[in-house]
């Protein structure tokens, strides 16, 4: 056995483990420096459990080769030094970005591996191995946003400090106007800070659930993916960008290994739900720390988490919004993995639609609920992720085929969504007297559907001002519940027309006894009863009607309800929604969700003290003080996106390019 070894400096400890799968051994030591130290004072963490040795590992996965990452890292404190572990002595490739050939108007993207244009970084016999360097990011790298914080500093307190001004003479001081915090602020931001997850020293997520009295806590103190974003964005938001960065890097080394259900594997660029801190023996009585994900093979239904790798685009984006930290998005490993995600999302099937093609429990609702299709929730991320992609990607030969298919996509999603998702009163009258069978590429009842469909209680409940979003689309099925967050979030991506984003307030605020209630916000509305609830949900005893993902209410989705208000300038909304919550999250536990048509009861079997509720409403509350912050989270109207025509209709004798039509909405 031929062992290569090349020691580099060690000047910071714990230094790193890579494990590779490959066949024959070559032994590197490479320095790696990895946090373990936060900013300030914002986090108490329990550091009492010491491990001899923690290895970045993954339980149950073995590695595939010549993808776009191969080395995890992990801090090894015995040695101080990096490790990496190769079993092949030929050159593994590093895919350093994802390039295809494309059609000429394609809205997919396909992967060959030998093509020319793909970028490559060798690992000759462990030379130029980018390991996962998670760096410290210290208080005076914090990005503040207002011309204040360019003269000083406040500390949580409210005291000022001092700090010479940009012209090197006399120091300032600045008077703090900082409010301070009420008791369920304290008390929400101490359960968020005691929900944070250590991984060999750093933080790396927050847990689902952090209650107690639960003795049997399933899956809900792992990290999830979908999850954690509130908690990231109210760290964020606070100025503490270490754990979201650790979060980001560590789901994205997750993304690289092999995933397998039954013997059969899903797209490598596929993101976890959720993962987990195990400690396990070592040789010796010492122990390590592995991370061991889940990717659906562990959930309810064996469900691929379709929406985790668009949530982990949207973060990023997010992260160098909020922290200034733009290197991040320009790493080789980052770019890679929001190309392997979209590259999943673009390749080429049998669908006629732009919208994604999911199975059910694809996203936030995880059980059966009869979202099947093209579910709007995963068309609004799927958009936001598109628009997130477009501003991080670095422009080059290997990546421009990949920007243009996701400007096609996303001029075709957008006239898609907004053209046959929306309803309002006008629109659902036009329904109401479709001709059914029509054979023609001129048909006006495109999907075929039967004016029978339409329920009876959407006739008398859809206000006269305001509209909506459908949950779903197919051939000869409209799915007329409305569902929460997708049609916030289209409101926050501009997925929606800024007219038919308005209606959508409009009608929130119209319906607010059916949609808010005693508790903000129902995840969907109305809930399926009797034969509907049998048939659609099998009788699944935890989505009773009006409960849990039928027709509960969900406070985390107070967040992104007080985005869309700020957006549209409907703050008062927000306002009111934040005080209804307010008066009963600390009260009742920081319960997960409520019961009931009014949402007036804690759930029967909602979790207490659930992360996501505790950083929903800090966020909100953040946010509704921070405006200039909140701004740089929703995206404005594209009307570049109108000019984009990916359908070719001129050429063909047609007569209409939806492209026409897709820019005259914005006008109605």
């Amino acid at each position: 056995m031929n062992t290569i070894s090349i020691i580099g400096n060690s000047t910071m400890k714990p230094s790193c483990r890579f494990l590779i799968s490959t066949k024959n051994p070559v032994f590197f030591k490479r320095h790696h420096s990895l946090t373990s130290n936060l900013s300030g004072n914002q986090f108490n963490f329990d550091k009492s459990k010491q491990f001899l040795t923690c290895s970045f590992r993954i339980l149950g996965f073995k590695t595939i080769l010549n993808e776009s990452r191969k080395s995890f890292c992990v801090p090894n404190i015995r040695s101080g030094q990096s490790r990496l572990i190769a079993r092949d002595s030929r050159a593994v490739s590093v895919v350093a970005s994802v390039a295809s050939q494309f059609r000429e108007f394609s809205t997919s993207v396909e992967t060959r591996v030998n093509d020319k244009n793909f970028e490559r970084i060798f690992a000759q016999n462990g030379i130029s191995v980018k390991p996962l360097v998670v760096e410290r990011i210290d208080k005076d790298e914090h990005v503040l946003g207002d011309e204040e914080s360019r003269l000083g500093v406040l500390v949580d307190d409210g005291e000022s400090v001092n700090r010479e001004d940009l012209d090197g003479g006399q120091g300032v001081e600045i008077v703090s106007t900082k409010r301070e915090e009420s008791d369920i602020e304290k008390e929400a931001w101490k359960l968020l800070n005691d929900a944070v997850v250590m991984y060999c020293g750093s933080p790396v997520g927050t847990v689902a659930a952090n209650d107690p009295g639960d003795k049997m806590p399933l899956n809900y103190d792992q990290v999830f993916v979908r999850d954690f974003v509130p908690s990231a964005l109210a760290f964020l938001l606070r100025g503490e960008g270490e754990i979201v960065k650790n979060f980001l890097l560590h789901a994205l080394q997750l993304q690289s290994w092999e995933k397998t259900v039954d013997c059969y594997s899903p797209g490598q660029g596929l993101m976890p739900a959720s993962f987990k801190v195990r400690t396990v023996p070592l040789d010796d009585n010492n122990l390590e720390e592995v991370l061991d994900p889940d990717f659906g093979e562990s959930a309810i239904g064996r469900v691929a988490p379709v929406d985790s790798g668009l949530w982990w685009i949207i973060l990023l984006r997010a992260y160098g919004k909020l922290t200034g930290d733009y290197a991040l998005q320009e790493r080789v490993d980052v770019q890679t993995g929001i190309k392997l995600i979209l590259n999943l999302c673009l390749a080429d099937g049998f669908d006629m639609f732009p919208s994604l093609l999911v199975t059910d429990g694809s996203c936030m609702i995880d059980r059966r609920m009869g979202i099947h299709g093209h579910p709007l929730e995963i068309q609004a991320l799927f958009y936001s992720a598109l628009r997130s992609s477009r501003e991080m990607l670095v422009v080059n030969d290997g990546s421009k085929n990949l920007v243009r298919a996701i400007n096609n996509r996303l001029s075709a999603l957008s006239f898609h969504i907004r053209e046959y998702y929306w309803v309002d009163m006008r629109k659902i009258n036009e329904i109401y007297r479709y001709k059914t069978e029509e054979y023609s590429t001129e048909a006006t009842n495109k999907f075929n559907i039967y004016p029978e469909q339409i329920p009876s209680w959407l006739m008398d409940w859809i206000p006269e001002e305001g509209g909506y979003l459908i949950g779903n689309l197919q051939p000869a099925h409209m799915d007329f519940r409305f569902f929460t967050l997708g049609n916030l979030w289209s409101v926050v991506s501009s997925l929606g027309t800024p007219k038919q984003n308005e209606a959508v307030l409009n009608l929130i605020e119209s319906k607010w006894d059916d949609l808010v209630g005693n508790m903000p916000l129902k995840i969907c509305y109305p809930a399926l009863e009797s034969e509907d609830w049998r048939i659609i949900t099998g009788s699944d005893p935890k989505n009773t009607p009006w409960s849990y993902h039928n027709g509960g209410s969900w406070p985390t989705l107070l967040w992104q309800f007080t985005l869309a208000c700020m957006k549209m300038d409907r703050m008062e909304l927000a306002q009111k929604a934040i005080a209804l919550a307010e008066k009963r999250l600390q009260v009742d536990h920081w319960p997960e969700y409520y019961d009931t048509r009014s949402g007036k009861f804690i759930g029967k079997q909602s979790r207490l003290y659930q992360t996501w509720t505790v950083a929903g409403f800090l966020t909100s509350k953040v946010l509704l003080e921070n405006p200039e912050k909140a701004s740089l989270l929703f995206w404005d109207e594209d009307y570049d996106l109108l000019e984009f025509c990916v359908c070719g209709l001129n050429t063909s004798g047609r007569k209409r390019c939806s492209r026409v039509a897709a820019r005259s909405q914005i006008l109605v």
